[in-house]
């Protein structure tokens, strides 16, 4: 059975790469398409340029960017709304337009609670991907972004509760870690085989590693570490057709 092609919708450049990147390098090892869709950032700035490094690692083809600014940093994209701020038709047409042109079979985003951080950002492409899944099927939406396609399903990249301890080992107790009851997650991948791959495009979002976020603490990790910690990804499938209800796109 073919691996289904995959677009990835993430709020900030190496949000992909930290929690679906195994996903992108396993699916495009196997033969399928894959993209990402970032919401945040603009195209002639440093981390978009790092986005291009991590998305070539991973076999993700060339950055697609929406072009918001970033809810806390406004040089993100110099002159554009915040993502937060943008009305939500436009924000949700501009992803429809996406989905159209790429035609994914299935696609992944960040959970209710934006993963892990609970930025606004996330929380809100979570909104927008769940908006945009839908109305890129029906024709009558947006009749100027496309052909119709719905994709058969979406998954939100999550954590499970029992996950969470060994996380905040390395995160820290001083920050909130969002997560849900194990019982919800209805895929939980292996990506160990696609850690190397994982870990490079991290890795490759050199400003954020510099900065001592997430990207710089999986740096100062030892591969061990790195091993137990990322290579599982866990999602919450959510279809998006009657026909591929029964079907998991994502396996164990």
């Amino acid at each position: 059975m073919p691996v289904p092609n995959l677009l990835a919708v993430f709020a900030h450049p190496d949000d992909e790469s930290l929690s679906a990147g195994g996903v992108l390098a396993r699916h495009a090892a196997a033969g399928a398409r894959t993209a990402v869709v970032t919401a945040t950032w603009a195209a002639n700035t440093p981390r978009a340029a790092e986005l291009a490094e991590a998305l070539r690692i991973l076999g993700a083809g060339t950055p697609r960017l929406l072009g918001y600014a970033d809810a806390r940093v406004p040089h993100s994209a110099p002159g554009r709304l915040r993502l937060c701020d943008a009305p939500l038709d436009e924000a949700v047409r501009r992803l429809v337009a996406h989905i159209r042109e790429f035609r994914p079979d299935i696609m992944v985003t960040h959970d209710a609670y934006g993963g892990l951080p609970g930025h606004p950002d996330h929380v809100h492409t979570h909104r927008v991907s769940m908006l945009a899944a839908q109305a890129a099927g029906l024709g009558q939406l947006y009749p100027d972004a496309g052909a119709p396609l719905q994709p058969r399903a979406l998954y939100l990249a999550t954590h499970p509760h029992s996950a969470v301890p060994a996380l905040r080992e390395v995160i820290g107790a001083r920050k909130a870690l969002y997560s849900v009851p194990d019982a919800q997650v209805t895929a939980t991948v292996d990506v160990g085989p696609w850690m190397k791959q994982k870990i490079a495009a991290v890795l490759a979002h050199r400003s954020e590693v510099e900065r001592g976020a997430l990207p710089g603490v999986v740096a100062g990790l030892a591969p061990e570490a790195r091993e137990r910690l990322f290579a599982t990804e866990w999602y919450i499938r959510h279809p998006l057709t009657t026909a591929a209800s029964a079907q998991t796109e994502l396996t164990d």
